[in-house]
């Protein structure tokens, strides 16, 4: 009882640490004079965008809030921040959103997120979106100009959707790990299925009794993930057919071994 106490709390307490990092890395200090003296919605001075990156975002975020009144600023920082200084600067709102890259960390993106997001997308898709985009696997293959771009515009695609509960795209890593739920959803449905008895060709009852782990396993674990982040049908049917085909086989099986033990107790 008293570890489960412990577990609960350092759970509290690793929640609140990450809620935290989408807060304050920008504000840590107060140097205006790292600021610019034009107004522009990007400041890169960890050097993240090539100069060809940084003029297309500034264009791209500028024309974003004049249609929509969404305000998307970058602020990319090494040894030095503007840090208290950005807000007004920027005159940062319920409206705005600072998307923070900051390679020192173990993850590289943290998000000032104003209010008026959160009706949109909840807490725990800053959470994913900053630990799929900022975290060092995806820096090291997309670099870091493109975990920041990405994820700007997995939040632009939300915005334009009305909002997401998840973060959209489906990453190879996530995907595996459905198939993975799917095939073995499939084999203990296959096994669930098969005849205890001569004359059966399918057992209901089984198949009934441990619906809820396998549908769990496929449909929850499965199918949800990839219809909540991806519009690709391909990855469906993927882990459609890699459940048929592993029930199939875990039916096979425990067919085999079930009918064997059937004879030898007749015997």
């Amino acid at each position: 009882m008293k570890s489960q106490r412990t577990i609960k709390a350092f759970s509290a307490i690793f929640a609140f640490l990450i809620s935290l990092s989408l807060w304050l890395p920008a504000y840590a200090s107060n140097n205006p004079e790292l600021l610019p003296d034009h107004q522009t919605p990007v400041i890169d001075l960890a050097r993240t965008l090539s100069n060809t990156q940084r003029e297309a975002l500034e264009k791209s975020l500028i024309d974003y809030e004049s249609n929509t009144g969404w305000k998307i600023r970058f602020l990319s920082q090494y040894e030095k921040t503007p840090g208290l200084a950005v807000r007004e600067f920027w005159g940062l709102d319920e409206s705005s959103l600072l998307v923070i890259a900051d390679p020192r960390g173990g993850n590289l993106l943290n998000f000032n997120v104003g209010d008026a997001y959160f009706a949109l997308m909840p807490r725990i898709f800053w959470v994913e979106l900053q630990t799929r985009y900022g975290n060092q696997f995806y820096v090291k293959d997309h670099g870091e100009d493109g975990s920041v771009l990405d994820a700007i515009s997995a939040v632009k695609t939300c915005l334009d959707k009305g909002g997401c509960e998840v973060v959209p795209g489906l990453p190879k890593e996530q995907w595996t790990w459905t198939l993975i739920t799917s095939l073995l959803g499939g084999l203990i449905a296959g096994f669930a299925a098969a005849p205890r008895k001569e004359d059966q060709l399918i057992a209901w009852g089984w198949l009934l009794l441990l619906s809820p782990l396998w549908i769990i396993l496929f449909g929850v674990f499965g199918v949800a993930p990839v219809i909540t982040r991806t519009s690709e049908i391909l990855p469906l049917l993927r882990n459609g057919v890699g459940f048929l085909g592993a029930g199939v086989i875990g039916y096979l099986l425990a067919q085999r071994t079930l009918t064997k033990s059937i004879k030898s107790n007749s015997d």
